[in-house]
């Protein structure tokens, strides 16, 4: 069974973090580091966005197996600055590397700000010196890590969990992640913006690549705020083995946990979406296929109508039903059924692809159950049975403000 616990990245056996201030954000933390006592196995999802940040094309290039290090900045993205960028990029991992007497390619690395500015190599060599030596364990150091990677996050997005294995191991997972805009990641393994920095000390190998893949696509291949992928998705799982238990590849309780932790992480990023009042949850049931369903959820969370109807707590589910038909998916219009949850009520709006309501006290109801700061859409495809969640958010004025002033 899982147990959600207060904790970080640092709860895991073997982990340490921190995050200073190293000056290239004016005054807030903006530099984090991570490390395992222990080489970690390492998985990595990536971008598939094809203009990839420099960190991300200089970890998808050295695709290291195991990590003991990584280092991430916010406030620039190391995108979109050339050559020079890879040589910081990599002058990142060296520094670590020499601070903390590792090979660099034991070293990962990850960036989040503003997309087309050169990094200030002294401001981060400065941070990473300074990282070094503050490096610790407990929900400070988790929390010092976790506040370094924000951008325009409003929150810090951190969780952590424990579960005993099927042969008795107690395992933790932690993880952080930051996210409130350019976020509708779709990372490949191998292959604004969410970074997430995930820790266990269960043992794994490196087979659990495909199961890692299959997780990302159920948790945050599932989030959208405004439909944009960034340059710089990252999503890291470090493994490093020190609950000294059986390999936890092919154990379905630690499949579990993890994927109930991704799943946490994910809703928490669409909840702190730019500008967001309410996180929308989209069910998609009897589905023909899986990839239908998940095709439905991110037409539904990435329609502007719909976030805005939402926004608005306007009872117009023909914007949603506009956006089912465009996904391409299949569905039997005479079966499809359409459920408007929020809070305690749960209020049915189509049946049979039919309105069940007419009169304005039933409009009403639909308008009261999209008045949260909750609100789930449930659609029943009829043709199938396959299904998909996943997580957006309203789109509001202040969306419109955070991006129309955010470089300046």
């Amino acid at each position: 069974m899982v147990e959600f616990i207060d904790g970080g990245v640092t709860t895991p056996e073997g982990f340490k973090a921190t995050g200073v201030h190293s000056g290239v954000k004016y005054r807030s933390l903006d530099l984090g580091l991570l490390t395992s006592e222990v080489p970690a196995s390492a998985f990595a999802g990536f971008t598939s966005n094809k203009i990839k940040a420099a960190p991300v094309q200089v970890m998808m290039q050295e695709n290291s197996p195991t990590l003991s290090a990584v280092v991430v900045n916010s406030g620039n993205a190391n995108a979109l600055t050339g050559r020079r960028g890879i040589e910081d990029a990599l002058t990142m991992k060296q520094t670590v590397a020499n601070e903390l007497n590792l090979d660099p390619v034991q070293v990962g690395v990850m960036s989040t700000g503003l997309i087309g500015r050169f990094m200030d190599m002294h401001k981060i060599k400065y941070g990473i010196n300074r990282a070094v030596k503050d490096l610790s364990v407990g929900r400070k150091a988790d929390n010092l890590i976790a506040e370094a990677i924000m951008t325009t996050d409003t929150i810090k997005k951190e969780c952590a969990a424990r579960v005993r294995l099927s042969d008795g191991t107690m395992v933790y997972i932690g993880a952080i992640s930051k996210g409130s805009g350019m976020i509708s990641p779709h990372m490949k393994v191998l292959h604004g913006t969410t970074l997430s920095l995930v820790t266990t000390d269960a043992k794994l190998s490196p087979k659990f690549a495909k199961v890692w893949q299959e997780i990302l696509d159920d948790s945050m291949n599932m989030v959208s705020v405004d439909g944009d992928q960034s340059t710089n998705d990252t999503c890291l799982l470090l493994a490093n083995g020190m609950a000294k238990g059986a390999c936890a590849d092919d154990d379905p309780l630690f499949r579990e946990a993890l994927q109930a932790v991704m799943n946490k992480i994910a809703r928490t990023i669409a909840k702190d979406g730019e500008g967001a009042t309410k996180l929308i949850e989209v069910q998609v049931n009897n589905a023909k296929t899986k990839e239908d369903a998940r095709r439905v959820v991110k037409e539904v969370i990435d329609s502007p109508l719909v976030k805005s109807a939402i926004f608005g707590s306007d009872p117009n589910y023909g914007r949603i039903m506009m956006a089912l038909g465009n996904s391409g998916a299949d569905f039997n219009l005479e079966e499809v059924r359409l459920v408007i949850k929020g809070g305690e009520m749960e209020v049915p709006i189509l049946e049979a692809g039919a309105p069940i309501f007419q009169e304005e006290r039933s409009v009403e109801a639909v308008r009261m159950a999209m008045d949260n700061k909750e609100v789930a859409i449930i659609l029943d495809l009829a043709v199938g049975n396959e299904s998909a969640i996943g997580w957006g958010c309203d789109l509001t004025y202040d969306y419109v403000r955070i991006n129309a002033e955010y470089s300046t």
